[in-house]
C-alpha cells in the first residue's frame, strides 16, 4: 500500500465497512487509537449518520431513537497513508474500506456534504412558524411555536404558553417534534 503517501491529497472522508452491530464500536476504537498514538494530525474525525426517529413501544408511549442510516458503515476523516491504513483496518470488527479491493477510495466533496445528513433534515424538517410539541426535557408534553431556529439547525427557540404566560425556551432540535 506504499503508494498511498505519493497520491495523497490531504484529509478526505472515506467508508469503512463494518460488522453488523459493531458501528459504534469501531468508531469509540478508532477515537481511542488516535489519542493513544497521537494521530490527531492525520485522523480528524469519525462518524456514524444517524437521523432522529419517534418510536412507540407496546404501552402507546413514544420514545426518540437515534436511527442509522447507513448500517455497517463508519466515516473516517483522515490523510490515508500506510500508518493510518494500517491502524483503521486492523481494528476489531472492521472488514475493510469501501473501494476496489484493498484501495481505499475517498469520497468527493458534494458526496460528503450530502453524508452530513443530520444536518440537511434537521434544516427541512422545522420552519420558523411550525407548530412543535416538546419530547424531552422539563416541558415534555407541551406544545409550542418555533420563533428562531440556529444557523445549524441544531437548536430552536420555542414560544411556549405555560401558567398562563408565554415565555420563549431555546432547546435542541431533538427534542421537538412537529405536531
Amino acid at each position: 500500500m506504499s503508494d498511498f503517501n505519493e497520491l495523497n491529497v490531504g484529509p478526505k472522508w472515506y467508508i469503512v465497512h463494518t460488522y453488523t452491530g459493531y458501528e459504534n464500536k469501531v468508531k469509540a476504537t478508532i477515537e481511542k487509537v488516535v489519542v493513544n498514538r497521537n494521530l490527531s494530525d492525520v485522523i480528524f474525525d469519525v462518524k456514524i449518520p444517524v437521523v432522529p426517529t419517534v418510536v412507540t413501544n407496546a404501552k402507546g408511549e413514544e420514545k426518540v431513537v437515534e436511527e442509522k442510516l447507513y448500517p455497517s458503515y463508519v466515516f473516517v476523516k483522515m490523510v490515508m497513508n500506510d500508518e493510518t491504513w494500517h491502524v483503521v483496518r486492523n481494528i476489531s470488527g472492521v472488514t475493510g474500506f469501501v473501494g476496489p479491493g484493498s484501495r481505499p477510495v475517498p469520497l468527493s466533496d458534494e458526496e460528503a456534504l450530502a453524508i452530513s445528513v443530520e444536518e440537511q433534515v434537521k434544516l427541512d424538517a422545522f420552519q420558523i412558524g411550525d407548530e412543535v410539541e416538546i419530547i424531552d426535557g422539563f416541558l415534555t408534553g407541551h406544545k409550542g411555536t418555533i420563533s428562531e431556529i440556529s444557523e445549524d439547525a441544531s437548536e430552536v427557540t420555542v414560544i411556549v404558553s405555560t401558567i398562563g404566560r408565554e415565555m420563549p425556551v431555546n432547546m435542541d432540535a431533538k427534542a421537538i417534534k412537529k405536531v
